[in-house]
């Protein structure tokens, strides 16, 4: 055996890279394959990537060079890389930067290339022409303040992402300082995987900087991140995220971390609307309308304080209208922060080019090693279908058959083993259908919290699971993001959203938060054997795959 044989890494001439995983550099070639392509699937032995134009103009973004690619993939490949692949990384990557946005002397902005047949092509675009205008330099065209985000949306979608170089407003000054220890009297410090997402996003002030997107995994200190950069930018801030609860654990995490004042930090919610020099606000309440074509009432937000930094928290649920929103916004910094840029709409070009590009990104294995988020293990325990449910799993539609085979009864029965199993742990019961939910609660005598269950509920149960209380909640998708749940180490997932990727990593993420004495955590997803329910699951775990955790094949009979 010669050693290309033991090479783990076939690349074909569809784009697609396959990687084996029996081999000693398997975790290597995949560390350095996700830098850069896109994984589709990944059964047990073969992994199949994707190059797509994306992928590479994220690593571009990054600071990766063709040659930076094209050597990876010939140290790992087995066999020789076709000609075509060589020829399309080359181009592809080359394009990210061959459009760059300018701040012109008198305040306008330009669109520069060193192509001037480029430039021609954009004047002369259907989709381009009505947002930009000829100078005399053939190599510029000028683009409207108001147009930044929709210029920068539309050349991504046709193959030219604009590096953008035109600069921020400073936005209104706020001097504060972090602590050294925390109102808790906890030592606090930036972790070094923390600080080097920081200067990747602050790059010391540069145009270079400002605007893109930090991806870690679930447990690992985003928020303390999206702390980092507003004390970096010293500047008033408004901070989006997904819920009241998140809200609030956001300005806990403020005042007990920084030494801003409880006057200086505002809530802007369905239950107070107060602007401060820092506001954080619910995508929610930035979305609500009276009624489909009535405008959005709360939208004067953005525009509400002298903001330098906009702050997108989860920024992969980030809702269409405040993509629009966020379209006129191109003049403040922004800093997206999720554990997986993953989006199941497709929309992860707009995250680019409305947000920016891909900053920083660790794999969640990489910090499992370092001790900074919990070891878990993941167990899909397959359940038998009732013979009376099976026939109708057969005979009904196909929404019919997945809310049949994730509501399965059979699952009550494994939860209550498994929950035997554990009876010594903190248990997270997780699912989509609030019928199901309802009787798992009830079955079990445990509370439970949903869409329905109002802030203040919700806290108090948050509440008494922190503090020993309660060692089960029942939760619905509610639950699925920023909860601070830190003694949770089982996770049941009873039902899940169809195949969502990101949802599935969210929910691995409630329990990985690091552990007292190495503390293991463990991460079930029930699923329903021979059905949709089977399939939709391989779709959700293709995430948690490439980030390098496997799951345990468990039959329900073992459990």
């Amino acid at each position: 055996m010669t050693d290309a044989d033991t090479h783990p890494v076939i690349v074909q001439s569809d784009r697609s890279i396959l990687l084996e995983t029996d081999g000693d550099a398997f975790e290597d070639a995949r560390d350095v394959i996700a830098a850069f392509a896109e994984l589709v699937k990944s059964p047990e032995h073969i992994h199949t990537y994707r190059i797509t134009p994306l992928s590479l103009w994220n690593a571009a973004a990054a600071g990766m060079t063709p040659k930076n690619i094209i050597d990876s993939l010939t140290r790992y490949s087995r066999y020789e890389i076709p000609q075509n692949i060589i020829v399309d990384i080359e181009d592809y990557v080359s394009r990210y930067g061959r459009l760059k946005l300018y701040k012109s002397e008198d305040g306008r902005l330009l669109l520069e290339s060193d192509d001037p047949m480029l430039i021609t092509q954009l004047l002369n675009h259907k989709d381009v022409k009505p947002f930009v205008s000829a100078t005399n330099d053939k190599n510029k065209i000028y683009i409207e303040q108001a147009d930044r985000g929709n210029v920068k949306s539309i050349l991504i979608k046709i193959g030219f992402p604009v590096e953008d170089l035109a600069g921020y407003i400073k936005g209104a000054p706020l001097k504060f300082n972090l602590r050294k220890k925390s109102l808790s009297k906890k030592p606090f410090g930036m972790r070094k995987y923390q600080i080097e997402s920081i200067d990747a996003f602050y790059m010391r002030g540069s145009n270079h900087g400002g605007s893109g997107v930090v991806v870690l995994p679930c447990g690992a200190g985003k928020t303390v991140v999206g702390i980092g950069c507003i004390h970096a930018l010293q500047t008033q801030t408004l901070v989006l995220t997904t819920n009241t609860v998140a809200l609030r654990q956001w300005k806990s995490e403020l005042l007990d971390k920084t030494t801003l004042t409880e006057e200086q930090v505002g809530e802007y919610s369905g239950d107070s609307k107060e602007i401060r020099p820092v506001t954080i606000a619910t995508y929610q309440v930035l979305t609500y309308r009276k009624s489909k074509d009535s405008p959005f009432l709360h939208f004067d937000l953005f525009d509400g304080g002298n903001w330098g930094l906009i702050v997108y928290d989860e920024v992969h649920l980030l809702p269409a209208p405040v993509f629009r929103a966020t379209s006129t916004l191109q003049a403040r910094r922004r800093i997206g922060l999720t554990a997986t840029l993953v989006r199941e709409d497709a929309r992860e070009d707009d995250v680019f080019s409305l947000i920016g590009p891909k900053k920083y990104d660790v794999p969640w294995k990489v910090l499992e090693k370092q001790g900074w988020i919990a070891q878990a293990i993941c167990h899909e325990v397959r359940t038998p279908l009732p013979s009376d449910e099976r026939y109708q799993y057969v005979i009904a539609n196909k929404r019919g058959q997945f809310r049949i085979a994730s509501t399965n009864p059979v699952k009550e029965d494994i939860c209550e083993r498994l929950l035997e199993k554990h009876k010594a742990d903190n248990v997270l019961i997780i699912g989509q259908y609030l019928d199901q939910l309802q009787a798992l609660a009830t079955r079990f005598g445990a509370p439970i919290i949903t869409g329905r269950t109002g802030t203040k509920e919700r806290e108090k149960l948050y509440g008494a699971f922190r503090n020993g209380e309660e060692k089960l909640l029942i939760v619905s998708k509610v639950a699925n993001f920023a909860i601070d749940l830190p003694d949770a180490n089982v996770a049941i997932q009873v039902s899940g959203t169809f195949g969502s990727r990101q949802e599935e990593a969210q929910r691995l993420g409630r329990i990985l938060r690091p552990k007292a004495e190495g503390i293991i955590a463990h991460f079930y997803s029930l699923v329903s054997r021979d059905t949709c329910d089977q399939d939709y699951s391989m779709k959700r775990q293709l995430f948690l795959t490439e980030q390098g955790y496997r799951y345990e094949i468990v039959d329900a009979e073992a459990i």
